[in-house]
């Protein structure tokens, strides 16, 4: 009587081991497959643009004691364009002077309002060197200047009296937040039609910009 007894206890102690082991094999899978289904469901990071943009024309009028106006040239950074939108602008050229879609307007005549929580600062190295945003470092246009500052070796370029040549200063790299969020790095190359290599005022038309720059499309990422 008491062998029966024992037998079915471990009859029923076995049935509810081999029921936890199913439960346990059950949930495994179940783990799996939500895991398998997560990795196919991530969003592919879209690609780092790498681009050279030519002939920007920045052209404005008065200066040279006379009071500066016309309209800004703005840039995408997300399309790679020059755009006529109010809003969708990252940054404007005017001149040598380059404004950020952040902050606000320093009054001048012709100068867009922002509506963008774009900003910018000036990194020391090369595009190769300059690798991740410092996110605490960005400045925004004001009623007292903007974040680029303006003149010679103050911004982005040096000014040359003698041979009134404005050149872009080696080593300086412009980190942009763009309007919305994302980050990109910019290069001036030329402030000349065409980039010539050895530019003469006589014969080189100004305001034209030619720049690298590299955008980062994937929010929140920080690097380039």
């Amino acid at each position: 009587m008491n062998f029966s007894i024992n037998n079915q206890t471990l009859k029923i102690n076995n049935q509810r081991s081999m029921n936890k082991v199913v439960q346990f094999l059950t949930l495994l899978i179940i783990c799996v497959v939500f895991t398998s289904c997560g990795d196919d469901d991530e969003v592919p990071l879209l690609e780092v643009a790498s681009e050279t943009f030519s002939n920007l024309h920045a052209p404005q009028t008065g200066g040279q004691g006379q009071p500066v106006a016309g309209a800004f040239t703005k840039f995408d950074f997300s399309s790679g364009e020059v755009t006529t939108s109010d809003t969708a602008w990252d940054i404007a050229f005017r001149g040598t002077s380059i404004i950020v879609n952040g902050g606000n307007s320093l009054g001048t005549t012709d100068e867009p309002n922002r509506t963008g929580d774009a900003g910018v600062y000036i990194a020391t190295g090369t595009m190769a060197s300059i690798l991740e945003v410092d996110v605490n470092a960005f400045q925004q246009d004001s009623d007292t200047g903007y974040a680029i500052a303006t003149g010679s070796g103050n911004g982005w370029y040096l000014y040359n009296p003698q041979a009134f040549l404005i050149t872009p200063m080696a080593g300086k790299i412009l980190v942009f937040k763009t309007r919305n969020g994302n980050f990109a790095k910019v290069e001036i190359l030329s402030y000349y039609k065409d980039a010539p290599s050895d530019p003469d005022v006589t014969t080189d038309e100004s305001r034209y910009f030619t720049f690298n720059y590299v955008y980062q499309p994937n929010t929140g990422i920080t690097t380039f």
